[in-house]
């Protein structure tokens, strides 16, 4: 079996930042045996920029990004320096393996991070991903690792997806704040919860939270992956949840299976623009069988080129459909509302080809 486990920072840390030397030692034991079961596994584990902020000696976390990237180096390493120590007591060597936004949005990036990360396991090492929040352009990060995570779940082929949190699971409200809160054990792929809204930061340590979590799910659902939320301080978590136990929540893996690519558009990829469709054509699109076709457009947003990642709107603004564009934004605000007779010879007929397009 092959397991993606992410581990965030408020797992890591404790109320001031610092790593727990104990927590980390125990997640590495428990991926230890279960190589000895002949499972593969990769760790997402965030902490880094924590770390950093308890090594200087700073009183809070600080908010703009210069300092947070700077911090990320100064805790990567860190971090890094507890992980070898600890798994080498396993006899493993963990492999520090950094991403940028850019390994997930550019094509080429996506497929050698794969074949990196599989050569890092045939070699027997235990990948440790982190976000290189360092160098990350625009933001500190891509996302949140929850996201990064999900994404290596689909790119390696993983059997399950499991993110270990504060919290035990889903539940049916905030906890912190509603008493009469339970537990939502299972999440059927199409169950209405795969697409519930909630709470955006756990943690003032983190950097995800509930919200992030659940889009995570999405992804390894989408992707045919079981997906598990978790509390981290749950005894031998990692290995319950392989052998099957009830443990938090289990988002199921839906039999929609998307392919790389499709995939890659979905969740990956930089949206550079939108087009806004009318009913018609958002059915006809939502139907999964029809490319998106001028006519059917009332608007187009953004500064597009061909092959660029466009999103299908709906007049009530909803995200249906997301795709490569056949044509770019200038072609498509000439054609908009136009009928393929109607269109300048040489025009592509369609805006975004079925083939290249998700629906969401």
């Amino acid at each position: 079996m092959r397991i993606i486990a992410k581990i965030g920072t408020s797992s890591l840390t404790d109320s001031l930042g610092v790593i727990d030397r104990a927590v980390i030692a125990n997640i590495c034991r428990q991926i230890a045996q279960l190589r000895q079961a002949g499972h593969d596994v990769v760790l997402v584990s965030s902490g880094a920029v924590s770390a950093g902020v308890s090594a200087l000696g700073l009183s809070a976390r600080p908010t703009d990004v210069r300092t947070l990237q700077a911090l990320s180096a100064a805790g990567q390493s860190r971090l890094m320096e507890v992980y070898n120590a600890e798994f080498a007591h396993h006899s493993l060597v963990a492999a520090q393996v950094l991403l940028v936004p850019h390994d997930f949005m550019d094509r080429q990036q996506y497929l050698h991070a794969r074949e990196t990360l599989e050569c890092l396991l045939e070699l027997g090492c235990v990948p440790v991903v982190n976000e290189n929040d360092a160098i990350a352009n625009d933001e500190i990060r891509f996302g949140d690792n929850d996201h990064i995570a999900a994404l290596l779940s689909h790119l390696l082929k993983a059997d399950v997806l499991v993110l270990l949190t504060d919290i035990e699971g889903l539940y049916t409200a905030d906890p912190r704040h509603d008493p009469s809160a339970t537990l939502v054990s299972d999440v059927a792929a199409g169950d209405p919860l795969m697409a519930v809204s909630a709470g955006a930061t756990g943690s003032n340590r983190g950097s995800g939270g509930m919200a992030s979590k659940l889009s995570a799910a999405r992804i390894a659902s989408w992707s045919g992956i079981r997906a598990v939320i978790a509390r981290a301080p749950v005894p031998d978590v990692l290995l319950g949840v392989i052998s099957g136990q009830s443990i938090g929540t289990t988002f199921h893996g839906a039999d929609r299976h998307l392919s790389s690519r499709q995939l890659w558009l979905a969740f990956a990829s930089e949206i550079a623009g939108r087009v806004t469709v009318d009913d018609g054509a958002a059915r006809a699109v939502a139907g999964g069988t029809s490319s998106l076709l001028p006519a059917g457009v009332r608007s187009v947003e953004g500064d597009f080129e061909v092959g660029d990642t466009i999103d299908v709107v709906t007049l009530d603004g909803r995200v249906v459909a997301r795709g490569s564009a056949v044509m770019n934004s200038a072609q498509a605000r000439v054609a908009a509302g136009r009928r393929t007779s109607e269109l300048d010879d040489g025009s592509p007929s369609v805006v975004v080809h079925r083939d290249a397009l998700v629906i969401l």
